[in-house]
């Protein structure tokens, strides 16, 4: 299948948020308004799906009012770019319902992250449509960071250029969000295999990812660099066991690499952790891998395209370029 660009978004160009997950209501209005300052600030007109802010028992609305939001927002050609309110735990609940041509047939920018990973990659496998894993309304709404946060968003969904992943100083943990926040240092890049590849980029949280295999929503993983990340409710055993399970895939042969996010304290996933993890998957043993990457449930946050190219070189430091998005 071909893969498609959107155009970039420039200033004045109509961004449309909706909730194909949880709703925008469990956002709270000062972490809206500090999410559209940021985004009116880069010259962008928001406009909101007409259902965005209904919420039930599940803190999201029917699968009908999503959609609908869905594809009014592909179909209106004033919007240039799609961002999600937030994650949650039901996008998958779309996927038998969408409209695969109407989406193919009027690309645009779609960014969010968490639970949206469904979406991204579901897009991806269905159309050929490139998607971008990165912050919804709720992660632009936290003040932690927010300079690189955006500094990333517009290197992606603004620029052309080809760009450089760099670990952020400092980060704080979503857990954080709602007292004082404890800023951390970063340890920056984790370092774990050497090599050097290029391939298209798939995945970001894992749960949500594995969820779609054996579906016709799961992207072929041949040739591709997997960015992996998943909430602290997952904790080690889980995180083994979803890697694992996507290893199992007929596909992952094809995976010349993978990136790792940052994981929250309370996953408990440490570089030893992790490093002993990725030591028992005689399947990653060829491949370079890095963790501690600035994506996850922390802040800050970069951006990055799935079905995208990136460059991941790794020896005594690690380079991870992003260059098609």
């Amino acid at each position: 299948m071909k893969t498609i660009f959107p155009s970039k978004l420039k200033q004045g160009d109509e961004v449309r948020i909706i909730a194909p997950s949880m709703s925008l209501n469990v956002v709270s209005i000062s972490e809206q308004k500090h999410a559209i300052k940021l985004l009116t600030n880069l010259g962008f007109k928001i406009t909101y799906g007409k259902y965005v802010n209904e919420e039930d028992n599940f803190y999201s609305t029917s699968v009908q009012a999503r959609v609908e939001d869905f594809h009014d927002a592909f179909s209106d050609e004033n919007v240039k770019g799609i961002i999600c309110a937030t994650g949650g735990f039901n996008s998958n609940q779309l996927l038998n319902q969408l409209n695969w041509d109407l989406i193919k047939n009027n690309p645009k920018i779609f960014c969010g992250k968490s639970d949206i990973t469904t979406l991204n990659n579901a897009i991806y496998a269905k159309t050929g449509l490139v998607t971008y894993s990165g912050p919804g309304i709720h992660t632009l709404g936290q003040k932690y960071f927010s300079n690189y946060t955006i500094e990333y968003l517009k290197k992606c969904l603004i620029k052309e250029d080809v760009f450089e992943v760099a670990a952020n100083n400092e980060w704080a943990d979503w857990e954080d969000e709602d007292k004082e926040a404890k800023i951390n240092k970063s340890e920056g890049h984790w370092l774990f295999h050497e090599g050097s590849v290029s391939a298209k980029i798939l995945g970001a949280n894992m749960t949500m990812f594995a969820l779609l295999k054996g579906s016709d929503y799961f992207p072929n993983m041949n040739d591709s660099i997997l960015f992996l990340e998943d909430d602290y409710e997952e904790d080690a055993m889980h995180i083994d066991t979803t890697l694992q399970s996507i290893i199992l895939d007929r596909s992952f042969p094809g995976v010349k690499g993978i990136v790792f996010g940052r994981f929250q304290k309370k996953s408990k996933i440490t570089y030893e952790i992790l490093k002993q993890i990725i030591s028992t998957k005689q399947e990653l043993r060829s491949m370079p891998i890095i963790g501690n990457v600035d994506f996850g449930h922390t802040f800050p946050q970069i951006t990055f395209p799935i079905g995208g190219t990136a460059k991941l070189q790794v020896n005594n430091r690690s380079n991870l370029q992003i260059l098609e998005h």
